[in-house]
């Protein structure tokens, strides 16, 4: 297939990523809504709170170790073929998540789809990079950006009316006729594509990765379980966690082919913007966690009516995704991307002011306002990283984006997870000791488990039910609070670092790839014989 064929159908190649993209995205977003009833012992699976967050994290976390090798993997044996497999790999274990049997089932079904899902991430934005030329490639980028918002949005309608018409298993058995759908269309429009120097694998670095954000994100989410920090067993795993992820940066920043790429960090332009997703996503992440427990548990809403509180946040995304690069090319990428750190933070804010009777559409003005920011922070962002680096590069800068964000997702579930486990506990002390002994545990879990074990012990249960929900608000407005800082933290860095204007890439890095390949990989169009591009253009 030529270039210009390639060229003339570029969108709709575009289109075939997005539909690859959603369904990674929708599968988190579909499972937020779903979390209250995977937490009843008699609708769900009857998850603790600290099982909810290992059934996110399972995914993340595999996701997030993979993102770079299989990024690798892509530019060497072709990145056509690689997402092909990665949809498989997501089709399957979102069937064997449908019927998983036990929270283990669960958590385990979970990591083996964010096997697939790190195999498809990083291949939709090299192909992006690979058929678009730079002067339409911001707007694909927005298009891209827009498809995370459109499935954040969504998600949540979608999975309450799931949730509302059959059993919690559906909302992974959607999944299936997307990817089959996705399989059949990348097959037909997708061209294949390889880096003509593709990297190395670095075995040792995955293992650490993985085993460090494993060690660090068990220690926060027991911590939050037992209620302290000074439990042995939550210091060590957090210290040898931390340890470990230091050792992994030594031997990334020394090996020939590293499975993540630190030395790309050394562009101010990548690093700030990397920073600033980072930030936002860890936020996010957290809040998005405790929201829907807020507007299922305590405000009593059904899944289906939470799914649809959450629109505004798709519309804004949709609204304000392909309006980015102007503003962004009007403005700046500084401008941009605090403004719309600043709409993030706002939200975030808020969140710690909401009570039991705050009128909803306040809650649904804070989500507008919150997938406006994001939006506004997105595109240019992801811009800075893709165009910070040549186009031979663009698989590492694409899976450094995606490795940081779903790093930061982990800890942002963990950190702001115990936290609100951690109030919680601690404002409902009083009653659970009023409990049996058996049953303290479950109610000190999470809200839920409290509101089943009152359910159970029907009227003389009540009592336990207005308590419960004062305690949950209590620790959701300090997570709020926590990640209303963690929002200004990214506001400061991106108006201190990064750069006001963002500067083109080199020439050589404008011109077209041809996508036919040789036993070598892509040519560039008219230099047969070119030499590579310098890795520091």
């Amino acid at each position: 297939m030529d270039r210009s064929t390639i060229h003339r159908r570029r969108w709709a190649i575009l289109g075939v990523l997005v539909i690859s993209l959603l369904v990674v995205v929708l599968d988190n977003t579909i499972l937020n809504v779903a979390l209250r009833v995977l937490s009843d012992p008699h609708q769900g699976l009857g998850a603790t709170q600290s099982q909810l967050a290992w059934a996110i994290n399972s995914y993340t976390l595999v996701f997030a170790g993979l993102l770079f090798t299989w990024g690798v993997i892509g530019d060497r044996f072709g990145r056509k073929r690689i997402l092909v497999l990665g949809m498989l790999l997501f089709g399957l274990s979102s069937f064997a998540s449908a019927y998983a049997q036990t929270p283990e089932q669960l958590i385990w079904a979970r990591a083996l789809k964010g096997l697939g899902g790190a195999a498809v991430m990083p291949q939709t934005l090299s192909i992006i990079t690979n058929v678009f030329d730079p002067e339409e490639r911001g707007r694909a980028i927005g298009v891209w950006a827009g498809a995370v918002g459109l499935a954040m949005g969504i998600g949540p309608p979608l999975g309450g009316l799931l949730l509302e018409h059959f059993w919690w298993g559906s909302v992974f058995l959607i999944n299936v006729p997307v990817v089959a759908v996705g399989l059949v269309l990348m097959v037909v429009l997708v061209p294949e594509s390889r880096n003509e120097r593709p990297g190395g694998f670095d075995p040792l670095g995955v293992v650490l990765s993985i085993l460090g954000l494993v060690l660090l994100v068990y220690g926060i989410i027991r911590a939050g379980e037992e209620g302290v920090l000074a439990d042995p067993l939550v210091l060590g795993s957090v210290l040898a966690g931390l340890a470990v992820l230091a050792l992994f940066a030594w031997h990334e920043a020394r090996t020939a082919s590293p499975a993540l790429d630190v030395r790309l960090f050394r562009d101010p332009r990548l690093a700030v913007a990397i920073a600033a997703i980072m930030l936002v996503f860890f936020a996010m992440a957290g809040v998005m966690f405790f929201i829907n427990f807020y507007l299922q548990s305590v405000r009593a809403y059904s899944p289906l009516h939470a799914g649809l509180l959450v629109i505004p946040i798709a519309l804004a995304q949709l609204v304000f995704s392909p309006l980015s690069p102007l503003l962004v090319a009007r403005f700046g990428p500084k401008a941009v991307c605090s403004t719309g750190l600043a709409l993030v933070a706002t939200a975030l804010g808020s969140y710690a002011l909401l009570g039991r009777d705050t009128p909803i559409w306040i809650l649904e003005a804070v989500f507008f306002l919150q997938g406006a920011g994001m939006a506004i922070v997105m595109t240019p962002a992801t811009e800075s990283i893709m165009s910070s680096v040549p186009r031979h590069q663009a698989g590492a800068a694409s899976a450094v984006q995606n490795t940081v964000r779903q790093v930061a997702t982990a800890l942002g579930v963990a950190v702001l997870g115990a936290v609100v486990s951690a109030v919680y506990r601690a404002e409902f002390g009083p009653w659970l000791s009023r409990l049996p002994e058996d049953a303290r545990a479950a109610a000190g879990a999470s809200i839920e488990g409290t509101l089943a074990i009152a359910r159970e012990a029907g009227p003389a249960g009540q009592g336990m039910v207005e308590p419960a929900k004062q305690a949950f608000l209590a620790g959701m407005h300090v997570a709020a609070l926590c990640s209303l800082g963690v929002a200004l933290a990214g506001l400061v860095i991106v108006m201190i670092w990064l750069p006001r204007h963002g500067r083109p890439v080199g020439n050589r890095d404008a011109r077209p790839v041809e996508v036919g390949h040789s036993r070598t990989g892509p040519r560039e169009r008219g230099s047969p014989a070119s030499p590579p591009d310098d890795p520091d253009e």
